[in-house]
Parts: C-alpha cells; structure tokens; sequence
C-alpha cells in the first residue's frame, strides 16, 4: 500500500533501552511506500551527553516539539512499547500537528496512570506479566536500568533469528529510570480528538497480549490491528508490519 492523503511523514519514537535503530528493517520498506520517516533517539538513551537524572517527560516533550518545527508538516507518530505514552503526551501538546497516533505493542494507557500500575493488576497471578522487570540490571545510583542480553534475546526478540537477536540485544543501552518511570496528561479536547489504530503483537513476551487488550477497553476508540510476532515486529517481520502500518495511516486518514 501506498501512501495516500495529505500525510507521509512519520515520526517513529522507540521504547526503552533502545533507539533509533530499533526501526532500522521497517524504515526502507515504509520509504518505498513514500513515506518520509523521522526515527528519533530520546534524550538519554546513550545518543547524546543528556545526565540520566536531567531526563523528564518534559525533555522528551522539548526535544519531539523541536523535530515537529523542523517537519513542519502534519505527522503521523509511532510508539513503540514505552514510546507509546511519549506518543500520547506529544498528541496532548500537539493536536493540531498529530494526525494520528499508531501504538506498536504499545503503551496506550489512561491519563495519569503508570504502565507498572497496569502490572499490578496482573503479576500477582500471572509473573509472566512483568516481563523484562525481572531480569534488568541497575545503577548503584538507581538511575538506570540494563536489560541482560540473554534475557533481551527470550522476552525481546524470542521469534527472531539468532543473529539479529543478538545484534538487537547488544545495541540495548542503560535506560534513565526518569524516563520510564512516566504517566502522560490527557484531555478528551486533545488527545481524545486524535485518529488512533493499535497494532497488537499477538506474541509478546513484554506487553503480554492480554496486557494490550486491557489497555484498549481502558482508552477505547483505537482501530485494531494484529500482527503474529513477539514484542519487536519491527525486527521480526517488517514487511508485515510495513503493510499493517499501511493499512492504520489509510484508516486513520479517512
């Protein structure tokens, strides 16, 4: 699927631990599509020289608004994983500019609530839903988390070929706890307003699948969409997820 209507350019934003090249197997397929993609590395996660205890929400606000002034067109934004609440916060702040919101497994959660506020719900039956809490390792100072390889490669990247699991798994950087430890501020005027789709990875050992499903009744009006992977189908199948992502931007768009 081409693109189509009056928007192409897509500001894809990672989850924690990783970076821009994250999206590095999908971005040429969504370029042959004529999509224009901005893939963005969030203050903090080891591209820049940013202190892990300067890192707030309204750094990643500051930094994303900036990139919308370079853009300076309307935009589609992708959250992957965590980088679905800063998908959300942005849309809040950014209405007139976010035409559209696509959570990729991602963290589409009620103004104000934390997503270990959603695992509370559920770890208590079910351990499989903390996911890669278990098996990070931290900063004497508390301020960073480090996923362990062996444990990226079975949550993370468990459908994916041994090689590429363990390249994604090297490139995984010491994550600010500032930076996930965070809610967005939603409006039904704002945020409300915006076209959602949420693509479910049906396999995730992350976000479980149920995880995802409970957080679509809790901020509902999102189109659905399914892919069969784990918690990267942008490392496990990007044509797929290419083509889904296809689909959501023509459904948002209408």
């Amino acid at each position: 699927m081409k693109a189509s209507g009056p928007v192409s350019d897509l500001v894809m934003i990672h989850g924690a631990w990783q970076g821009s090249w994250a999206w590095a197997e999908v971005i040429p397929i969504l370029e042959a599509m004529g999509f224009r993609c901005h893939a963005v590395d969030m203050p903090g996660n080891g591209a820049d020289g940013v202190a892990p205890k300067d890192v707030s929400m309204a750094m990643y606000m500051a930094y994303l608004r900036g990139l919308l002034d370079g853009i300076d067109a309307p935009v589609i934004v992708l959250g992957h994983s965590s980088g679905g609440i800063i998908a959300s916060q942005l849309g809040e702040l950014e209405a007139p500019r976010v035409h559209g919101i696509i959570y990729i497994a991602g963290m589409m959660l009620p103004s104000g609530m934390k997503f270990v506020e959603l695992v509370a719900g559920y770890a208590k039956k079910d351990p499989a839903a903390l996911g890669i809490a278990p098996h990070l390792a931290w900063s004497k100072d508390g301020e960073t988390s480090t996923v362990k390889p062996a444990a990226a490669r079975k949550i993370f990247y468990q459908d994916c070929s041994a090689a590429k699991a363990g390249a994604a798994a090297r490139q995984l950087r010491p994550h600010p706890e500032r930076g996930r430890d965070i809610a967005a501020r939603l409006t039904k005027g704002r945020f409300g307003k915006i076209p959602r789709a949420y693509i479910e990875a049906r396999y995730d050992q992350s976000v479980l699948h149920k995880m995802q499903r409970r957080m679509q009744k809790l901020v509902p009006g999102a189109r659905r969409y399914s892919i069969d992977t784990g918690h990267a189908p942008q490392l496990a199948n990007p044509d797929e997820l290419a083509k889904i992502i296809g689909q959501a931007i023509a459904g948002l768009l209408q």
